[in-house]
């Protein structure tokens, strides 16, 4: 699919969506509790799929209306009878790569062209220093990947330099095992936000992991605990809110958010960035509540490392700014769907804007923005940052606009209904 983009303005009111990372969380912990409903989760291509895997590893998920009712495993997930096909969720195939772990055999996972590009080895290798039998078919770490059960717990290390979801995938499984286990990180650990999600859910669902915080971080994880997560309400997206409110500043509008509640969401970060640049921006905490308000935006530095996903938002910020915005710390960024560092570098500069791509950061000269023909990279976050940047240039063209569903399946009609003029095709 197609959308064609003209210059608009917007004007309203809008609901911000569930959280994607608070329901694959939901999902996952449920599936390996008792029984337990979930509230407003987000259901779109990502959460689908890991629905689709718990299911496979033996849980029972209806959706009803704005609910989820799952039965789940009780910390035994079963053998799959067949293989698990993550789609396009990362997420979803790192989780079920450790949960398949506590399995009594053997667990496939794949998934479409990108999912089986994107890099596993550090999750495979702490997974065969506890007691499993983990590989990449292709011997390349990525999927299709092989499982073979009997997780036990050790003393082990990881890289956190890539991605936060072998972490969080280990933090799953491990306290469901009969040895306890001591997870320390290597490095820097990128994306912390989403690390300290997943343990907000593994609290709530009454397990328990200690953090000791060095010269490196340590987690400490007990054996033979039990989840029992009964009920939990998901929270709204900053994530998926960003595109949201930057389209308000970017084309002079003012737009009200709801459902914006505080949380451990690293990508919070978006109101601070607005803030500093120059948009009007506040935030009703106890209501759930943020205005923003159109100015005119001036550039700034933003550090990625704890919210890579904000990039595709920011950088589209910076190319409507004046002066020049410096992201940076942002070299795991080039691991998620696509290269993000490339892909946005690329459109903007098709669209008149002087943009430096350096290994690990973007240097954007704020300009301006004309219509052009772009490339969506099969990239929900790249297609929604490209569509408010042609809210700005007009005339302008994204393919593969379907990736949209993603995350946040119905941005379009949101968009559309608070003015924006966009033409699907």
């Amino acid at each position: 699919m197609k959308v064609s983009v003209s210059t608009s303005k917007i004007n309203g009111e809008v609901f911000a969506p569930p959280s994607k990372s608070y329901t694959h969380r939901a999902i996952t912990i449920a599936a390996l509790s008792d029984e337990c409903v979930i509230h407003r989760p987000l259901l779109s291509a990502d959460t689908l799929a890991t629905i689709r895997a718990c299911e496979a590893l033996g849980a029972t998920i209806e959706k009803t209306e704005d609910k989820l009712h799952v039965t789940g495993v009780n910390s035994k997930p079963f053998v799959p009878n067949d293989v698990i096909d993550v789609a396009n969720s990362g997420t979803t195939l790192r989780f079920m790569t450790a949960v398949s772990a506590l399995t009594n055999g053997v667990t496939v996972l794949t998934g479409d062209s990108s999912i089986r590009n994107r890099p596993n080895q550090p999750l495979l290798d702490v997974l065969n220093k506890l007691s499993v039998e983990a590989y990449s078919t292709r011997g390349n770490g990525c999927a299709p990947l092989v499982v073979r059960g009997g997780l036990k717990g050790a003393i082990t290390m990881i890289d956190g330099s890539i991605s936060s979801q072998f972490i969080s995938a280990l933090l799953i499984a491990c306290p469901l095992t009969t040895q306890s286990t001591t997870l320390s990180i290597k490095g820097e650990m990128k994306s912390r936000p989403y690390v300290d999600v997943t343990i907000e859910l593994i609290e709530k669902a009454g397990a328990e992991i200690l953090i000791e915080e060095s010269n490196n971080i340590k987690f400490i994880i007990p054996a033979n605990q039990r989840y029992n997560l009964k009920e939990y309400t998901v929270p709204g997206d900053f994530s998926s809110a960003s595109y949201l409110l930057a389209a308000a500043a970017i084309t002079g509008s003012t737009v009200t958010v709801k459902n914006l509640f505080p949380s451990k969401q690293g990508d919070v970060d978006i109101i601070d960035v607005l803030g500093r640049m120059g948009a009007k921006i506040s935030w009703d905490k106890k209501n759930g509540v943020v205005n923003v308000t159109g100015n005119g935006l001036k550039g700034t530095t933003f550090d990625a490392g704890a919210t890579p996903d904000l990039v595709p938002t920011i950088a589209v910020l910076a190319a409507c700014a004046e002066g020049m915005t410096v992201i940076e710390n942002a070299e795991h960024v080039r691991y998620k769907e696509t290269d993000r560092l490339h892909a946005m570098a690329l459109e903007l500069t098709k669209m008149g804007i002087s943009v430096k791509e350096e290994p690990d950061q973007l240097m954007i000269t704020g300009g301006t923005l004309h219509g052009a023909q772009l490339h969506g990279w099969h990239d929900h976050r790249i297609v929604m940052a490209l569509t408010i940047a042609g809210m700005v240039a007009g005339d302008t063209t994204i393919d593969t606009a379907e990736s949209v569903e993603i995350s946040f399946p119905n941005f379009f009609e949101e968009m559309m209904a608070l003015g924006a003029q966009i033409t699907p095709f």
